[in-house]
């Protein structure tokens, strides 16, 4: 697309010069006045705009304020006569992002066009990124679920994002503790600086401690120059520190300093760094029995855990879990570019019922390991791998609803008539169905064969449990 240009200005030769001058590359509109641009800035969007300082009536200052006013904000050039600097400079303090001095040196101006064009470019880009990341790290986007226990976790957030507090986030691995972090970050007001994550089991004390607080040049062998560290690089904004009970006694300390005094030294430095930084931890580990057991600072525990945000796991919110694999399923499949792959109510069902030990992590592999793999369709619970069936509740097949999944050797016990005394014939004689069927990936016939009985029998039962939802193939 053409880059379409506007020219301001009240000589009739120098606009029309421009005009020529520029045509071959740019689609180009004159103005002889401000009223007149302003006329042409509310009907159509431009890219940039050239304009003159002094003109009769309203001032080329008019003309910047009305283009950067606009929703699509154009590049503003202003020209001005060679005395005419300290005007040309207020016009860049008012948001135009060059000047010319006439007579206008072509060449000059098509360079400076070119940076216009690319600092648009820029800006707009940015913009689109921070509506995303708003987006995404929204209490709406990518924390997915309203269980009471989440709900609650996400009112915390809310209420600590504004302040300037130091924030503990607790949870198993995999829980979703960087999400939170990042949420917090995106509703604060520090949104638009740096969020820098740095997940401290990944490194070495040595290296951690030269990554978070930067080095001088010859503080340690290999150290040719100085360098920035992390809390440097999240200056006006948001530094995570994610499984920070992993971190050494020497680091605690050097952390514990800057959350006293909110300056840091870089290693093999003297000086202290004044930094405005907010800090927000998080740990799969228990703290406080870590500092029971010497393995961590208590004063430092005390530093961080001014606002503390617990992170349930997902077996403890089992009614997330359907929102959660329609949201990666959707995910992964647009991202790969395949067909939507859907879940059956069976399968759904299934899934949760499954305790997920590796929390939304896992939930998150499991959906583009699927997607992956199938390419679209639909997925039963007889698709699902055997841990999934395995790990549901005997008791849930008194449930409505709810059909469960016995192991292996359970139902082999059953079939042998080795229940044990605590289990009934119809909760024995559900699980052999249940296994049949998924055995025989839900047909029917097959099934009968695999319990000995006929075809009659076996509807009849499945007409008297509901709950197995299964479908005749």
């Amino acid at each position: 697309m053409v880059p379409s240009v506007l020219i301001v200005d009240d000589e009739k030769h120098t606009r029309e010069g421009l005009q020529q001058a520029l045509a071959d590359n740019y689609d180009v509109s004159i103005a002889a006045s401000a009223d007149e641009a302003f006329n042409l800035l509310d009907s159509q969007p431009f890219d940039v705009v050239l304009t003159d300082l002094r003109m009769p009536g309203k001032s080329g200052l008019k003309v910047i304020d009305k283009a950067l006013a606009l929703p699509q904000r154009p590049a503003v050039l202003m020209m001005t006569a060679y005395g005419n600097i300290d005007t040309a400079v207020e016009a860049m303090k008012r948001g135009a992002v060059d000047f010319l001095t006439k007579p206008v040196n072509i060449e000059r101006l098509e360079v400076l066009i070119q940076r216009a064009l690319k600092t648009k470019t820029l800006e707009v880009e940015v913009q689109q990124l921070h509506e995303r990341l708003d987006e995404k790290f929204s209490f709406g986007g990518g924390i997915v679920g309203n269980s009471p226990n989440l709900t609650a976790v996400l009112d915390r957030v809310k209420l600590v994002a504004p302040s300037r507090a130091t924030v503990l986030v607790e949870g198993e691995s995999g829980t979703g503790k960087e999400l939170i972090a990042q949420a917090i970050h995106q509703a604060s007001p520090r949104a638009r600086a740096p969020f820098i994550a740095v997940h401290c089991a990944a490194l070495s004390e040595n290296l951690l401690e030269s990554e978070l607080f930067g080095h001088e040049r010859g503080a340690f062998t290999g150290a040719t120059e100085r360098r920035i560290g992390r809390f440097e690089s999240a200056i006006g904004g948001t530094l995570f520190l994610d499984e920070i009970g992993e971190i050494s006694l020497s680091t605690q300390v050097k952390l514990l300093r800057f959350l006293e005094t909110k300056a840091i030294e870089r290693v093999g430095g003297s000086k202290p760094i004044e930094l405005d930084v907010r800090l927000v931890a998080a740990t799969n580990r228990n703290l406080e029995t870590m500092v029971r057991e010497g393995k961590f600072r208590e004063d430092l525990f005390f530093r961080l855990n001014v606002v503390r945000i617990e992170l349930p796991p997902l077996r403890t919110r089992p009614d997330d879990i359907p929102a959660l694999l329609a949201h990666y399923l959707k995910l992964f499949s647009e991202e790969n570019g395949h067909p939507l792959l859907t879940l059956e109510p069976g399968a759904i069902v299934t899934l949760k019922s499954y305790p997920w030990p590796g929390n939304i992590r896992e939930l998150r592999n499991f959906c583009e390991n699927a997607v992956v793999l199938r390419r679209g369709g639909k997925l039963t619970e007889y698709d699902l791998e055997p841990k999934f069936r395995q790990t549901t509740s005997l008791a849930d097949t008194n449930r409505p609803g709810v059909a469960a999944a016995p192991n292996s050797s359970a139902s082999f016990a059953l079939a042998l008539g080795n229940s044990g005394p605590s289990l009934s014939v119809e909760v024995n004689e559900k699980h052999l169905l249940r296994e049949a069927l998924i055995k025989s990936r839900g047909n029917r016939t097959k099934a009968a064969k695999l319990m000995g009985i006929s075809r009659r029998t076996l509807h009849r039962k499945i007409a008297q449990w509901p709950e197995l939802d299964v479908t005749d193939k």
